[in-house]
């Protein structure tokens, strides 16, 4: 089952409620213990080639080297696109959670191969959410953080980014901009492939969507810049 977790609007200040979030995620995640402070995490990065996140078909071109645990990555377009990163880490094993998108797609997510017992969302961060994913990134393999039009400055990325590095856990960013990000995915939606309708034929214009196709962009220091 999805876990499903919102910080609570009780008079809380920030302190308490981030102590809230690290005892709800220990008991989805099996991990015991309260993360240290963001500011308080040393600056070790985790070698790329020791381990890369799997990543759906529609990025293999872009990112031939694959996307590397610890890196940051800000999406943009096709909503569909962070919903299919989450599908592949859940498939292969990895747990992922969600941050600040409340309409984050769990059904699409599902049919694209989600194992979602291993997806905890998080429609509600509150205030900070980039304070929120640095938590989560302690036992998760990707934290995908909606930022809802802003823009995180390359001073307060500083310690998350280190914090990703140490942990080996990567951001996605979407609906929003992340200063110093290692790649930029821009996904536009070239294409539907529909289900038969009851006769047994394609018919245009009618049955059931089965599969996206999106054309991706990539910009950055893993990326190679074409379009699928």
């Amino acid at each position: 089952m999805t876990a499903a977790i919102a910080l609570g609007k009780r008079q809380l200040d920030r302190s308490e409620q981030l102590e809230q979030l690290r005892r709800q995620m220990a008991a989805v995640s099996g991990k015991v213990g309260a993360a240290p402070p963001v500011t308080d995490v040393a600056n070790e990065v985790l070698p790329t080639s020791e381990s890369l996140l799997p990543i759906p078909e529609s990025l293999a071109g872009q990112l031939p080297m694959g996307l590397p645990r610890g890196a940051v990555a800000v999406v943009s377009g096709a909503r569909s696109l962070p919903v299919s990163m989450a599908a592949a880490v859940t498939a292969g094993g990895g747990h992922v959670a969600v941050v600040g998108l409340p309409d984050f797609g769990l059904l699409a997510a599902v049919e694209m191969g989600a194992d979602l017992s291993r997806l905890a969302v998080i429609p509600d961060p509150g205030t900070d959410p980039v304070e929120v994913a640095a938590v989560l990134m302690d036992g998760m393999d990707l934290v995908v953080l909606g930022l809802a039009g802003r823009t995180v400055t390359a001073t307060r990325a500083r310690a998350v980014v280190a914090r990703a590095r140490q942990k080996g856990c990567t951001l996605l960013v979407a609906q929003g901009d992340w200063q110093g990000a290692t790649v930029r995915l821009d996904a536009r939606v070239s294409g539907y492939e529909t289900t038969a309708g009851h006769g047994g034929s394609p018919v245009p214009g009618s049955g059931r969507i089965s599969r996206v196709r999106l054309s991706v962009r990539a910009h950055g220091r893993v990326a190679r810049s074409k379009v699928s």
